[in-house]
């Protein structure tokens, strides 16, 4: 088995590339199927935002997958390979887990150690989950990551400094303007993203704040949180003659302003210059845009080190988390290394189990004039003398597991005390299980639990 992480993201690929790889939230849980039916790959998630699309699978043949992920972007997205190819970057094994804490503890992110990344992953984890696209693997990987970057927010200071997207949009408009006194600031979308940014313009002393947003009344209790006023999308125009800057962070497919429309407000604003700052992926507001005159355009990859001074504060504390990433990445390796233990413990107390039954069988019979409570004396006795003589053999080879050997030393032990048999049996059911579940639609994984040396003979 093998780890893949398959995507692309702001260092890698501009946002006219990232917006072609977006995913609509209705769209993720079919997204989710076609990738899972890919062939070799066992689990998969998907992670979308704004600045990245990246795909994790657990595969069989870590040297093909990465063709069939590739070739399921291309369909699924519509983009030909050689359009996006050289924007990729695949991960694998180690890496690739290293990349998913990074990610979800927001190192990865354009605004080192924003915090909102980490709800996005968990979303993402959880649809995944419900869609039967996750198994052993993943359940227990990513929701490690996510511990740890709860953990690692809430036991360093990386998140003090405000330097979120939204926050970066609302510096680069007082770099432009000095202050927001007296200005009046549009803002398109009614999301969590338009949120922190209607925050961040209010306590900068924006005198009008004005959210514009498709469901009126969600404009509207944003709006009332800052003192603002609404309007929906389709009454937005009357505002973009009166605003100074407008702020656009909408979900929409396409986008919501165009240049078209852009030139007739200018003409009615008698060319007043007025700045857009464009922070959603897809992008909401039409690039050519940028070339009407007194229109000075920005989208989300021009906010990149806007706030230096705070990302160098972050910079420091991340140099605790990427300590505590290479703990709980040693912590999964250790645990996926006695991965395959679980099914060889079972099967020799199971074994075990079977000989104390067959013994007390055999006393029963020799000794019947036995009372009912000898019996049970005895039983309990002889069972803990069973219990005993197991517990140093299993305690050892959990340490064993655990070494660079630990395949080697699983497969001895299964020698040792000759439980070959029983992990036939157990194999078997488990065929028989994935053969019924297959028959009712769904892909069994319990293939993870077997040892890892019957993997390989198989």
């Amino acid at each position: 088995m093998h780890i893949l992480a398959v995507g692309l993201n702001y260092k890698t690929a501009p946002v006219a590339i990232r917006e072609r790889f977006a995913i609509a939230e209705a769209d993720m849980p079919e997204a989710l199927k076609r990738l899972k039916a890919t062939k070799s790959i066992l689990e998969c998630v998907i992670v979308a935002t704004c600045n990245r699309t990246e795909i994790y699978a657990v595969v069989d043949r870590h040297h093909v997958c990465g063709y069939h992920i590739r070739s399921f972007m291309e369909q699924w997205f519509g983009v030909p390979i050689q359009d996006f190819h050289t924007h990729l970057y695949i991960h694998e094994d180690d890496k690739a887990i290293e990349h998913l804490f990074r990610v979800t503890s927001g190192l990865d992110s354009m605004i080192v150690g924003e915090t909102q990344i980490l709800g996005q992953v968990r979303d993402a984890f959880l649809t995944a989950q419900e869609q039967k696209a996750t198994g052993t693997l993943f359940n227990m990987l990513f929701k490690q990551a996510i511990t740890m970057a709860k953990r690692a927010h809430s036991e360093t200071s990386i998140g003090e400094s405000a330097v979120s997207v939204s926050y970066a949009a609302v510096e680069l408009g007082k770099r432009i303007f000095g202050s927001f006194a007296g200005k009046s600031v549009l803002i398109l979308g009614a999301g969590k993203m338009s949120e922190l940014t209607a925050k961040h313009l209010h306590a900068n002393g924006c005198a009008k704040v004005v959210v514009a947003n498709r469901s009126m009344e969600r404009a509207a209790q944003l709006a009332a949180k800052f003192q603002g006023t609404a309007c929906t999308l389709e009454e937005m125009e009357e505002q973009l003659v009166q605003a100074d800057i407008v702020i656009s962070s909408t979900g929409a497919s396409g986008y919501v302003l165009t240049r078209s429309q852009l030139e007739q407000t200018m003409k009615r604003r008698k060319s007043r210059p007025l700045f857009m700052i464009d922070i959603a992926v897809p992008r909401d507001l039409d690039p050519a845009i940028m070339d009407v005159q007194n229109v000075f355009l920005y989208d989300i990859d021009d906010l990149e080190g806007i706030v230096e001074s705070n990302i160098e504060q972050r910079r420091q504390e991340a140099v605790k988390i990427e300590a505590m990433i290479v703990r709980e990445m040693n912590a999964f390796d250790q645990w996926f290394k006695t991965l395959g233990l679980s099914p060889v413990i079972r099967a020799l107390q199971e074994k075990a189990a079977h000989v104390h039954e067959e013994t007390m069988d055999s006393l029963m019979k020799k000794l019947p004039d036995l009372s009912e409570r000898e019996m049970k004396v005895i039983r309990k006795l002889t069972k803990s003398i069973v219990n005993q003589m197991m517990h140093d053999p299993i305690l050892r080879i959990k340490e064993m597991a655990a070494e660079k050997d630990g395949d080697e030393a699983i497969e001895m032990f299964t020698k040792i005390f000759a439980l070959e048999e029983q992990l036939d049996q157990q194999a078997h059911a488990q065929t028989v299980g994935s053969m019924k579940l297959a028959a009712a639609g769904s892909r069994d994984h319990q293939a993870l639990l077997r040892p890892r040396q019957a993997l390989a003979r198989s």
